[in-house]
């Protein structure tokens, strides 16, 4: 729903588990020790967390989609639901303080952090000129986001609307390799191929009805302004570190108090988004929601200092499966064999986008690795066979030759 930041730089590791050797040393008949495959520490942790890390992703996304759609049976207004959860967004550089207060040896005060942090906007820090040239497009661009997804759930189910928006990473890539001159990799060239694919499908799965068709339009429209935010930040600012990214994220909340407020007002009194009394918004809801949305952005941004960032990408495709639960016992959702098709091949595709750059190097490591092990196997079986009783029995022989 919401588009994430680059957090900090690391260090790639692998993914996979590391190779370790056995002992040197003859064993017992004979053999020669084998290499087995090791995890370290630092890996299990990191697995460990990844894990929850998805969990956490994937039940605060479906949430707020599912709540979403309970929101708008009694309080039709996506765009100042929008505004209404963007507003919290102004928490995330407070929360990001008050975590390096309890975690951080050199402690800094507000002011200092604040003075650091600004510095990722250049050498004059956060100025006006810098504000509504480099924050504000990307107020805008997450304002459509949200607005053209919560709009979407409107018009179609939650599960068409998570599944399509996870097509946004294949948009992502294209742009990327258009713009930024990304490496060219033909894996995600068929990932992008796959996501088209899948929307024709979508769209085909419900008879091309105007209903269906529009909000399908509108999710694609905002999986487009999430892949245009990402691509645009990462050419405009580059890579963010995690006081910078919160101290970002903030700056877009004030954006959005200071300047998207008007819109909700307009809508209300233009009656496009109205509602008889205030006391008919079901605040609970609204609230639920701008927390599960706040969770969700805070877990993708800043979960990459506790485990690998593709396993936080895996926490959006899961919730298409538990989106697809809940609207079949909640809905009157047909999962016919185009819509089934259509969901496989877009979280194929999804799947294919997360893999790394190197991915056919490790491939081949591991084919060989494989190729090597299973010959080593073969010739200790051939040495166990020539070990054998018969064998040691033909050696014991006197030999008769002079």
């Amino acid at each position: 729903m919401s588009p994430e930041i680059a957090g900090e730089e690391r260090p790639r590791e692998p993914l996979g588990p590391a190779e370790a050797q056995a002992p040197g040393g003859a064993e017992a008949g004979g053999r020669t020790s084998r290499r087995r495959w090791t995890c370290s520490r630092a890996q299990l942790h990191k697995t460990f967390w990844g894990v929850a890390v998805v969990l956490c992703v994937c039940a605060s996304w479906a949430g707020s989609t599912q709540l979403a759609k309970l929101t708008f049976a009694k309080f039709d207004a996506p765009f100042t639901l929008t505004w209404f959860a963007t507003n919290w967004n102004f928490l995330f550089f407070p929360l990001y303080y008050a975590g390096h207060v309890c975690k951080s040896t050199e402690k800094q005060s507000v002011k200092q952090r604040y003075r650091e942090c600004c510095r990722f906007f250049g050498d004059n820090g956060l100025t006006l000129k810098v504000f509504f040239t480099k924050a504000a497009p990307f107020g805008v661009l997450w304002t459509l986001t949200n607005y053209l997804y919560l709009h979407a759930i409107k018009k179609i189910n939650t599960t068409d609307v998570s599944v399509l928006f996870c097509c946004n990473k294949a948009f992502v890539f294209l742009l990327s390799w258009i713009v930024l001159r990304d490496r060219f990799m033909g894996v995600r060239i068929v990932a992008a191929i796959l996501a088209i694919a899948g929307i024709v499908m979508m769209t085909y799965a419900d008879g091309f009805h105007s209903h269906s068709v529009i909000g399908i339009a509108l999710v694609v429209g905002s999986a487009s302004m999430s892949a245009l935010y990402k691509v645009l930040f990462k050419l405009l600012l580059g890579s963010a570190k995690f006081g910078e990214a919160a101290l970002f994220l903030s700056i877009l909340g004030v954006f959005n108090i200071i300047f998207i407020t008007c819109i909700p007002i307009l809508l209300y009194f233009t009656k496009v988004e109205y509602w008889s009394s205030f006391d008919d918004i079901p605040w609970g809801n609204l609230c639920g929601f701008s927390v599960l949305l706040l969770t969700f952005n805070i877990v993708l941004n800043f979960g990459i200092a506790v485990t690998y960032p593709t396993l936080m990408s895996l926490g959006i495709v899961l919730s298409v499966p538990v989106n697809a639960v809940v609207d079949h016992y909640t809905s009157q959702i047909v999962f016919n064999g185009v819509r089934v098709i259509a969901i496989i091949i877009i979280g194929l595709g999804f799947l294919l986008l997360l893999l790394p750059e190197e991915w056919d190097v490790w491939l081949i490591k591991l084919l060989t690795h494989l190729k090597v092990r299973k010959k080593e196997e073969t010739v200790e079986g051939g040495a166990d066979l020539g070990s054998g009783p018969q064998n040691r029995s033909r050696r014991a022989r006197p030999s008769f030759a002079r």
